[in-house]
């Protein structure tokens, strides 16, 4: 039976997920540990008391991201016309990756179990558009990761060209006369 943790173990766990969530954004999932407990304000052995390993602190993290990443795939099929929803979901994605690094290492680390119902939105997202004929029918979900990777890259090569690039890309995407072939309805 876990006991809880005294007021003082809760407050510096805490402190450790917020520091965890700032450098890791800052520097990606490699970023030193002692730069964690440091943000925090702790030392490096209550840091290693409350995570024993990496991917323990990591983990405690991913949660929200994997959290906040599927509330925006549900809003985007939400949206009434399947391309905006689409593009939305994509800019979003593009938005959260050029302000948190770690974001994209953490998404696309094999955490398969928290990862099914994004995975699951993700494809729903594109068969819709597909079928509203707005995106080439050649265009799958792994298309969509590569697209979400390659706009991290440059974001972190120049945070301020990833809007280019995701409209270049995006326009590669489309169906119809701009972008490649159209896509069949269904």
């Amino acid at each position: 039976m876990n006991r809880p943790l005294r007021r003082d173990a809760q407050r510096n766990r805490d402190a450790l997920v917020e520091a965890a969530k700032q450098v890791l954004a800052e520097r990606g999932v490699d970023a030193p540990l002692e730069a964690v407990a440091k943000r925090a304000g702790v030392a490096i052995g209550t840091l290693y008391r409350h995570f024993p390993e990496r991917g323990d602190l990591i983990d405690a993290i991913l949660d929200g991201k994997v959290t906040a990443w599927t509330e925006l795939a549900r809003e985007a099929l939400a949206v009434d016309d399947a391309w905006e929803g689409l593009v939305r979901f994509l800019e979003r994605t593009c938005e959260l990756q050029a302000r948190d690094r770690a974001f994209t290492e953490l998404a696309c680390m094999s955490h398969q179990s928290d990862r099914t119902e994004i995975n699951r939105l993700i494809f729903q997202l594109v068969e819709r558009a597909q079928r509203a004929g707005v995106l080439r029918s050649d265009v799958g979900p792994v298309d969509l990761a590569f697209f979400m990777m390659a706009n991290s890259r440059v974001a972190e090569a120049d945070p301020e060209q990833w809007r280019r690039h995701f409209t270049l890309m995006l326009d590669a995407f489309r169906a119809g006369p701009r972008g490649g072939p159209a896509a069949r309805p269904s």
